[in-house]
Formats: structure tokens, sequence, C-alpha cells
């Protein structure tokens, strides 16, 4: 386990911190600063409840549509359990275990701040469970992105007062022998501290954040893997000059533009002649097509930094304003957004794959008819393009947006809904479509090129052809290639993009 924490306060968190948590299975921890706002925060909201007269919404009432209903002081601390036990009903699948992590880690940063009115102990509680590896159990559905993802933040907060399951050590145990494992208490919550830990988009955002870092990773491997589909279909370079994206200066555009330049410097098939004087789309627009998804990642990743860097509970407190404010920072319309964006942005380089999968087992330049010695007795790679346009339909289904949609609750009190937890897991299924779409490409690519030699690609690209050879051989006749599709997916994650080496090779 690493030593090194993760710090959390009102400075501003970035996406390499972001990265680095998941990477480096850091610990986390509030610093000072934050810990002298949240106890000051405290000790305002216990002053303000002092007088018997005062009516804070969520902390002295009931919740949503019973908001009129005033909790006598004695019953502060059932009012916030009862909130927990009421809202956890989640169901679906599990939430996976890195984006749980994320959830806690956010939420303590949202508490950080100093506006959420809790006690010291439960965000210690918190980075406790966090640091010993004892995650809540989640699961994805039942929240509709509004008033909080209430569901899902309900299940991540029962652990704290006994109730729940969590996973230790790989193990699922009820929350109650976890805290007995490690001789904690129950949290005996105080007035608001349910309400601040339920209401926020910590569940979308750590969604948000994992997709990033995966579409991140995707994004560096669809580049690389286009070349290779580019050389070993013999295509003409002439579109990725650099004069033309110089007349249409989007950003990912001309760094796509530049990128596969560089991927391809060098390659001996590039420099020979061509027969055809234009290629297909799926080959000539891949600094337009690439690029556009690129831009896109760049906008969403500025909204979930912002996101993430925010107080997005309900009621905010300003004890240096004397200020006890009822809103709507909960809600997560710019998160379902962006994140239905995301997913179509994702979803068009999975789409542009196949097209170029398709394209190099059709015969064409030089190519044997599915990129087999015998085809007719063999089917080769006839299949595998199969399952990659299956994948490319399913991701197009997904991707009707989430955020059209709003659902009345509460009795109408919630009568607009953002939708984000479904925008944010239906998103997640559209990236791992993709990695599965680009995979395919790989392999077929690696396996057209073989139909290139002696002549060689670029030395970069080479590099990758080899390592990959080192886990899948060439086809020479029918096998099951389910196995080299999911050898395939294990190269792209095994292989480290950052420095140029192969990571485990």
């Amino acid at each position: 386990m690493s030593y090194n924490y993760l710090p959390l306060d009102k400075t501003p968190t970035n996406f390499q911190q972001v990265k680095n948590l998941l990477a480096y299975d850091q610990l986390v921890s509030i610093t000072f600063d934050a810990h002298f706002r949240i106890t000051e925060c405290r000790s305002y909201l216990d002053q303000k409840l002092e007088s018997q007269e005062a009516i804070y919404y969520g902390i002295n009432t009931g919740f949503g549509y019973l908001q009129n209903v005033k909790i006598d002081a004695a019953q502060l601390e059932e009012l916030q359990s009862n909130l927990l036990k009421s809202h956890a009903c989640g169901l679906g699948e599990e939430v996976p275990k890195e984006i749980v992590k994320l959830m806690v880690m956010l939420k303590i940063k949202s508490l950080s701040y100093g506006n959420s009115g809790v006690q010291i102990d439960t965000v210690k509680r918190l980075m406790d469970m966090y640091n010993n590896d004892v995650f809540p159990v989640i699961y994805t559905q039942g929240s509709l992105g509004a008033s909080g993802d209430l569901a899902p933040l309900s299940h991540l907060s029962l652990p704290l007062i006994g109730l729940g399951e969590v996973m230790h050590e790989g193990q699922k145990m009820t929350a109650d022998a976890a805290l007995k494992k490690f001789g904690w208490e129950p949290i005996h919550l105080q007035s608001k501290e349910g309400l601040a830990l339920i209401n926020g988009t910590q569940f979308m955002s750590a969604y948000g954040l994992y997709n990033l870092v995966q579409s991140e990773r995707l994004l560096q491997w669809a580049d690389i893997i286009a070349a290779l589909s580019f050389d070993a279909f013999d295509c003409v370079s002439e579109p990725f000059h650099e004069k033309i994206h110089s007349i249409r200066s989007h950003k990912g555009q001309v760094e796509t533009a530049a990128r596969l330049r560089q991927l391809l410097a060098g390659s001996e098939i590039a420099k020979q002649q061509k027969e055809q004087i234009q290629d297909p789309y799926s080959f000539r627009c891949i600094p337009q097509v690439h690029g556009a998804s690129k831009d896109t990642f760049d906008y969403v990743l500025s909204v979930m930094i912002k996101e993430i860097n925010s107080v997005t509970d309900n009621p905010n407190i300003f004890p240096e304003d004397d200020l006890i404010l009822s809103g709507g920072n909960f809600h997560g319309q710019p998160l379902a957004l962006v994140l239905d964006f995301l997913a179509i942005a994702m979803s068009e380089i999975a789409n542009i794959s196949e097209r170029r999968t398709y394209q190099l087992i059709s015969g064409q330049h030089k190519l044997p008819m599915f990129l087999v010695k015998q085809p007719g007795l063999h089917s080769g790679f006839m299949i595998p393009q199969y399952t990659a346009a299956g994948i490319v339909s399913e991701n197009k289904q997904l991707c009707t947006p989430a955020s059209v949609d709003s659902i009345s609750s509460s009795n109408n009190q919630e009568d607009h809904v953002s939708m984000g937890a479904n925008s944010a897991t239906k998103c997640k299924r559209v990236i791992d479509n993709v990695e599965r779409v680009l995979a395919i490409e790989l392999l077929t690519a690696v396996q057209a090129l073989e139909f290139r030699r002696p002549m060689k690609t670029s030395p970069q690209l080479e590099e990758i052809v080899t390592a990959f050879r080192s886990k899948i051989s060439f086809n020479e006749a029918d096998r099951i290639l389910h196995t080299d599709i999911r050898e395939a997916i294990a190269f792209m994650r095994e292989t480290d993009l950052e420095n140029g080496t192969l990571a485990g090779i």
C-alpha cells in the first residue's frame, strides 16, 4: 500500500491527482485548513439550533415534500439515521470498486469545504474507511440525478452507522462486522449530517471521472490502432499533411494529424507508390473524427473538474456570513449533459474503428479476403467484424440521451430531475464497448500488416506489433478468436502508453 496521501480541502483537485489516486493506490486525508473549516461550521450550526424557534430545511424538518414537518430537537439523530435507511433503495449491479473509491474521496472532498455542517468524526470515519480498504457496497440504480444521488449515497453512508454491507480485502461483509474488526463505534449523526451525506453529485462525478480516465487511454490507443490500420490498408498519407489542418484549426484535429504523422514517420509502406488517389473516409478523415472526440473530451473534463471542486449538498451553510441557505446545487444537469456528450463522442471512436476493420477484411488493396491465406476453407477474420458491428449498434442505442428525460418525484416537489446517473452508467457501458471494438481493430490490423511483409511500418508501430505478437500469434488457420480478442483487450490494458514502454514485457 502506498503511504502517499491525496490532500483534500478547498484547494482545487486536478485530473492528474485523480489518476494518481487510482494508479498508485494513494490514501486520502483532509488538511488542517479543512479540519478547521469543518469544525467551525459545525459549531456555528449548533449555536443556531439553540434557538427553539429556528426552522431550517432538512436540519430540523422533514425532507422533500415533508419539508414543513418540524422535528423535535431530541429526535434529530433519529431523523438523520432514518434518512439514510429510508433512502437506501439501490438496485442493479454493484458499482465497481474504483468508482466507489472515487465516490468516497469526492464526498470527503465536498465536506472539506466547511459548508455542509457535518461533525469532524464523520469525515474522519470516511477517511478511515477509505484508508483501510473498507468500501461500501453501492448499486448502480436508484438515483434520478437530482436531490443528489440519494440512493447510491445512502448506501455509501450506511456503514457510518453500522448498517449496510462493505467490501474489505476482496470479501463482502456486514458493515457491523467491519466496524467490530477495526474497533470503530457507529457514528451518532447530528443535525443535518444525513442530508449532507446523501445530497451531492458524487455518484455521477465518480462515474464521470472514471469514464474520462478510460476515455483518455482509449483515445491514445485509437490513434495508434488507426495508424496500424492505415498502413495495413496501404493508404495515401496526403490527408495528414499539416497544411490541410492549418486551414481548419480545431485543436483535436490538428493534434491528431500531427500524432498520426509522428506515428507513421519512417514507414516503408507509407513511402511506396499508391495505386489509388484517395481512401475511404474511415482512413482519410481520422484527424477530423478522432479530433472532434478529443475536443469533446476536453470540454467534458472541464465541467467535471469544476464539479468535483464544488459543494453540492443542501442546504449550504456560510458561518462567516451568518447564512443558512436552501438551494439546488445537488441538481446534476451539468453532469447529465456532458456525460451524454462523452458517450456520443466515444461511440464515434468505435464507429469509425469498425469501418476500418470492415475495409481491412474486404479483399481490397491486395489484401486477401478476411485476411486468411485460404479464404473459403477458412473464415479468417470474418466474424470479429460481426462482433464489432453488433457492439457499435448497441452503442448507438445507448447514446440516446438520458438528460432529455425527467420524471417527477417526491409528490411533485422534485418535479425536474437530470437523470444524470443514467447518463453516467450508460456512458461507462459505451466506453467499455469502445475498448472491445478497438481491440478487434488492433487484432485485425496486425494480421493485415503481415501481408505487407517484407515491408515494414514505422519503427514506433513495429515495436507495438512485436509486443503484440509476443502475446498473439499470426492466424494461419481458423481458431477460436474469442481468446485472441480477450488477449488483445488485455494487451491494451497492460501497455503503458505514457512513456512508450510496454508494461510487463
